[in-house]
């Protein structure tokens, strides 16, 4: 992809959103649900879309709102639903909307005191939380985020009682039963006015920054950081992990410096990414150009994006690669929480980089490599059989130190406060952690590209049998894999992922543009990755062929 030529530079007042036109069409703008563009779509894990297409409306969030309140009533889930928002202008008109249909279905709803912002991981701890040792009266959650994207964007997820990600077919159910209501004009959707809903006796504000804070210190050990001295750095990208790190910096006596306290729905302090866009996106060195520019004062510091789902760690080599920091993660993990059960695994995505495969066999422990998405590690998190569940996407999770749950969704926060620990431990940064394990088991190559389908080529690519590539060596090697179903957990990747000794592809369609996306890693150097790229572009050219498209 050619760099645009604002990339990493502060954004300029042009590219800035105007927020009073896009929340004026979040109510003004009416979803046609003939339109498949405007039309409710779930994607890995929630809806997305923008009020300035109409594909992010009141509409929307009202059928959202009451689709999800017959879905827990049907699965019998009556305790309270905990309800967070990040700082994207959409997000509080949204969390109104929502709060005025889910009152009105009685729905007992919690929500951050005071109208404050609630990071995706403090949703999934409460409900983790409220839920522990019961069997009745479950909670559940919603989120109200684009996560990392641009400004104009907004987005609903839903965390059931499980407390990460809902799966599949809750979200196919909840998405059908929104188009139903949208196509309906509505009808069927219940609503009480905002003042009448925050009176209700099943509405009510909700601490959620204390009990996460306090008990940190369960899950990374905040004893060592703080006597280390370590300078960590945090930059929540005006994001709604400001109050919980500044929380954190006057309670737990870290060495902690909060490089950027403002929230502006306009993002007009980030600097541009690779594509000329505003994105909150912590694993890109654009979006990052803030912290990276202060990295000679920290030893370690940590970027999240909006809800706090992800993260990014800077030390003073740079910005590390997420997969990198990955691996990093279940080397140091692995080998220092002793409490855990010997049976317990590794969970990757299958476009996670191989150099987890690898540290994991070193480390003797079982590999689960699923699709794309974070709720397919929901139950091993929340068993205990897996002790971490990373993508590379720069999103991750793992148990308490005790070998019991933390969240089941992914937690940026968590993650920056163990690169500290890891360094605190060490006297080692993760960066230089990650250079021994590549001199130990092989420098990575990894490159994510995209390139054009149709409508048709897509469908093709998502329902792909192996027996449709008929290629047997990918880049000088013998294919040894075709898949279109995990080996972790044998569900549809959606696309088809080839392996060889060295080097390996995966090729998924998108679900919001006319491209599919191609990730491609080798051990065998640069040089042979760009020919993975090209040799994979064919193989998906010839399983549309013959496909007769």
């Amino acid at each position: 992809m050619t760099l645009h030529e604002l990339a990493g530079r502060l954004a300029p007042a042009a590219l800035l959103t105007n927020v009073p036109r896009l929340v004026s069409a979040y109510y003004s703008e009416h979803p046609d649900a003939a339109d498949p563009a405007q039309r409710v779509a779930f994607g890995t894990s929630g809806h997305r879309g923008t009020s300035l297409n109409a594909s992010f409306t009141d509409a929307h969030i009202a059928a959202i709102s009451q689709a999800v309140a017959e879905q827990r009533r049907a699965e019998g889930v009556t305790g309270p639903l905990f309800l967070g928002m990040d700082t994207h202008a959409l997000s509080e008109a949204a969390w109104t909307t929502a709060i005025e249909v889910l009152a009105a279905n009685d729905v007992e709803v919690r929500f951050e005191a005071g109208r404050g912002f609630t990071p995706t991981p403090l949703v999934s701890h409460a409900i983790l939380t409220y839920n522990k040792g019961r069997s009745q009266q479950l909670a559940d959650g919603i989120v109200i985020t684009p996560s990392h994207n641009p400004p104009q964007d907004g987005g609903l997820k839903y965390n059931p009682p499980t407390g990460g990600p809902a799966d599949t077919s809750t979200t196919k159910a909840v998405q059908e039963r929104a188009n139903e209501l949208l196509a309906n004009g509505g009808a069927g959707i219940r609503r009480v006015p905002l003042a009448r809903a925050l009176r209700m006796p099943n509405v009510a504000a909700f601490d959620f920054v204390t009990p996460y804070v306090g008990t940190l210190s369960e899950a990374v050990d905040l004893e060592v950081i703080r006597a280390s001295s370590l300078k960590i750095g945090v930059d929540p990208m005006g994001g709604a992990s400001l109050a919980t790190w500044e929380r954190l910096a006057e309670d737990s006596g870290l060495n902690l410096t909060i490089v950027n306290d403002r929230v502006d729905p306009t993002f007009a302090f980030m600097h541009v990414d690779k594509d000329g866009k505003i994105r909150m996106d912590c694993s890109s060195p654009y979006a990052m150009a803030g912290l990276l520019n202060l990295r000679a004062d920290f030893d370690v510091a940590v970027g999240n994006d909006p809800d706090a789902d992800r993260h990014g760690i800077v030390t003073k080599d740079g910005l590390m690669n997420p997969n990198h920091f990955l691996a990093v993660c279940v080397r140091y993990l692995f080998a220092h929480r002793t409490a855990w059960r010997a049976d317990v695994g590794v969970g990757k995505t299958l476009v996670s980089s191989a150099i987890i495969d690898r540290v994991t066999a070193e480390l003797g422990r079982r590999l689960e490599e699923v699709p794309v998405g974070f709720k397919y590690f929901v139950p091993g998190l929340l068993s205990g059989s897996l002790g971490f569940g990373g993508e590379e996407s720069a999103g991750a999770s793992f148990l308490r130190r005790d070998g019991t749950p933390w969240t089941t969704d992914k937690d940026g926060i968590v993650l920056g406060l163990l690169a500290a620990e890891i360094a605190a431990v060490t006297g080692r940064v993760p960066s230089e952690h990650y250079r021994e394990i590549e001199a130990k088991l092989g420098a990575s190559s990894y490159a994510r590209i995209d390139a054009p389908a149709n409508a048709a080529q897509k469908k093709v690519l998502s329902n792909l049998s192996p027996e449709l590539v008929t290629a047997t060596s990918l880049a000088g090697e013998p294919i040894l894999a075709k898949l279109t179903r995990a080996p972790g957990n044998n569900e549809p990747i959606g696309g088809l992922k080839v392996t060889t000794a060295n080097a390996w592809f995966a090729a998924r369609p998108s679900g919001t543009e006319d491209v599919y996306k191609i990730y491609a890693e080798s051990f065998l150097g640069g040089e042979h990755l760009a020919t993975v790229l090209s040799e994979a572009r064919e193989v998906v050219d010839g399983a549309f062929s013959a496909a007769g498209l």
